[in-house]
């Protein structure tokens, strides 16, 4: 099979694998799509070592079809869709039995350690089998829109934090795949006002044609805010770029009370100068959000099947696996919204 393997630090490279078969309690997957995010990049650039493994193939955002079933495997068909929650806990750490998993002292994740979804298959082990791990659709979807689960799943993992309650003001920094799914989330959960900024203009369009009340460049956030709320302040705060200066930001836009999500992946060593007396005196529930449980990969699922997600609009383009080079250009160059790879 053909696939895309992380050689070293600044490579990539496409080549040819032994097509793997499901052994005793493996369920082999027929990639269908798998997106790119910007992790991929910094993978790719080795900006992001952490648990990344040299000769492991990359993609873990995998939308699939069951091929195979090995023996021992029950509750799985064969020719039905489902996806991969990438995080694979030992279940024994303290962070696992406080039910933590997604924050594993021994993590080990597809595309990162573990063969991901830039292949024709994927072959899911059988410990990862058993963990209940592969998640199986109950409709069928567009293998683009499934690929969102893993995306979607981590943004609901983040707004379990930081929750969003009917009539809030919501603001999110950076209108980007997460951000748009992250829109999606506050107007599910009943946001009044949700006050969207970007440079890009046409990825402002996109965010109001999700359902932003408000659309501006990063300069009149504040008075936008201001505007919706009287200048009390937004109920929650959500920075989805990894642009340390949004750190301060995100404090200063938020009422008191409020809550602001740390969402974004910043650089290794990133630091930022806030003004934490906005934390003391507005009294401020700050959180971030890294990863997802399996039960927000089911639930990710859940939502992408009601079509609730307009997917359409964040998967922009796509690419086959032969074009993976231009396929992780296309992200780097900001082209449309979300790139997918269809292999």
């Amino acid at each position: 099979m053909r696939a895309a393997v992380f050689t070293r630090p600044g490579l990539v490279e496409l080549t040819d694998l032994p097509t793997p078969s499901a052994g005793p309690g493996e369920i082999l997957l027929k990639v269908e799509a798998a997106t790119l995010c910007g992790t991929d990049l910094r993978i790719r650039s080795g900006a992001k070592s952490a648990g990344v493994v040299p000769g492991t193939v990359m993609g873990h955002e995998i939308a699939g079809r069951i091929e195979q079933v090995g023996d021992g495997v029950d509750g799985y068909d064969v020719g039905a869709q489902a996806t991969v929650s990438i995080v694979v806990a030992c279940d024994h750490c303290p962070q696992c039995l406080a039910g933590l998993e997604h924050l594993c002292d021994n993590l080990r994740l597809f595309g990162y350690a573990i063969n991901g979804g830039f292949a024709e298959y994927v072959l899911v082990p059988a410990d990862v089998v058993r963990r209940g791990n592969v998640v199986q659709c109950s409709r069928e979807l567009p293998p683009t829109h499934l690929a969102l689960a893993e995306p979607l799943s981590c943004c609901l993992n983040s707004y379990r934090q930081y929750r969003v309650e009917p009539g809030d003001t919501v603001v999110v920094l950076g209108a980007g795949p997460i951000g748009l799914l992250h829109l999606t989330l506050a107007k599910l959960g009943g946001a009044r006002n949700i006050v969207v900024t970007n440079r890009s203009s046409g990825r402002r369009a996109v965010a109001q044609r999700v359902g932003a009340t408000h659309v501006v460049e990063p300069d009149g956030v504040q008075a936008a805010v201001d505007d919706a709320t009287g200048g009390r302040g937004a109920d929650v705060v959500i920075v989805c770029i990894g642009a340390s200066e949004l750190a301060d930001v995100a404090l200063q836009l938020a009422r008191p009370g409020g809550r602001v999500s740390y969402f974004a992946g910043f650089p290794k060593g990133s630091t930022a100068e806030v003004e934490v007396n906005l934390i003391h005196y507005k009294e401020l529930h700050v959180t971030g959000g890294s990863n997802a449980r399996r039960e927000d990969v089911v639930r990710a699922v859940s939502i992408l099947e009601s079509g609730a997600i307009d997917a359409d609009a964040i998967v922009t383009h796509t690419f086959p696996l032969e074009q993976i080079d231009d396929a992780y250009q296309a992200v780097e160059d900001k082209l449309g919204v979300k790139i997918a790879v269809v292999p």
